[in-house]
């Protein structure tokens, strides 16, 4: 039997980091999570980092700011998964400038993840984020680093937890807010089924240098459609509030940051379908549930039945 790669997580204390963590080790690859030093004290983080601890997950001390102490992590490993996020998503340049150093790594997987940086139609602020992760990619091919790039769209947890609806953790019971018409179709994964299909990929000579899009044939629902499963399933009619196009991004303009990148996001999503117009290039990419069909994926009508 070949032996598995040992991984290292950068950023695996986070929601989907903690799932490729996981995926990983049930997987029996010898598994490492990169650790802050405030991360380890900190009270938010202990339950997660007991749970790595109990499971077998190594914890290594250091920082993407910290160049020795990222070289250093990066020596003991096979396979780099970064899932850094938000502000650190440019700052990866500093992983590649360590595996540069490190050497002899057979894969990296960027923090890319969420929907193809390829799709047209986002507005800013989410144009300039993605064009941030381009960026990165641009970085890691210049260095000549294998790579597999991860296109998972919509984390499910992110979009169907709380329906787009501001501040919500939990779908709507009474009235719900629709983004534009309603019709246009996105793609949603669990997030626990990304981190399966990631850990499928780090060996998978298939996937060397391509993009892997996770795009679950039943998760590919329009607004309207999800919002009509979760009627069906609670046995109630919602009140609906369509919001034109013009006037979300009018509130898009005048919102502050963060909010202005959420609703530019939701735009992208939910108004311009962008995440289910993306297409799959052949010669660059290829569809997970199609490569492992043994993976059984999470349907969205399965999803929600953790709300009921």
């Amino acid at each position: 039997m070949r032996e598995k790669s040992r991984i290292l997580i950068i950023g695996g204390t986070g929601n989907l980091g903690k799932f490729i963590a996981e995926a990983s080790i049930q997987a029996r690859h010898p598994t490492f999570v990169l650790v802050r030093e405030s991360t380890l004290s900190s009270p938010d983080k202990s339950q997660v980092i007991q749970s790595f601890i109990d499971q077998g997950i190594l914890l290594l001390q250091g920082d993407i700011y910290d160049h020795n102490s990222m070289v250093k992590a990066i020596k003991q490993v096979d396979v780099v998964i970064s899932v850094v996020r938000g502000s650190a998503i440019p700052d990866q340049v500093k992983i590649i400038e360590a595996i540069k150093e490190a050497g002899d790594i057979k894969r990296f997987i960027p923090s890319d993840f969420g929907s193809d940086i390829e799709f047209k139609g986002a507005v800013e602020p989410v144009a300039s984020l993605l064009e941030a992760k381009a960026e990165v990619r641009r970085a890691v091919e210049a260095a000549g680093i294998p790579h597999t790039y991860i296109a998972c769209y919509g984390f499910a947890s992110y979009f169907v937890d709380g329906f787009a609806q501001e501040n919500a953790t939990s779908p709507p019971r009474d009235k719900v807010i629709i983004l534009g018409d309603g019709n246009a179709k996105a793609i949603f994964c669990d997030d626990r089924d990304v981190g399966t299909y990631t850990i499928q990929a780090v060996d998978d000579s298939r996937t060397l240098n391509k993009i892997l899009h996770i795009r679950p044939v039943a998760n590919v629902v329009s607004f309207n459609e999800l919002v009509a499963l979760w009627e069906k399933k609670i046995g109630k009619t919602l009140e609906k509030i369509y919001v034109p196009e013009d006037q979300l991004l009018q509130s898009i303009r005048d919102s502050p940051s963060p909010k202005n990148l959420v609703l530019s996001l939701n735009h992208a999503v939910f108004v311009k379908g962008v995440l289910a117009n993306c297409k799959i290039d052949p010669s660059l990419g290829l569809e997970a549930t199609e490569l492992y069909p043994d993976v059984k994926y999470t349907t969205i009508d399965e999803y929600l039945n953790r709300f009921i």
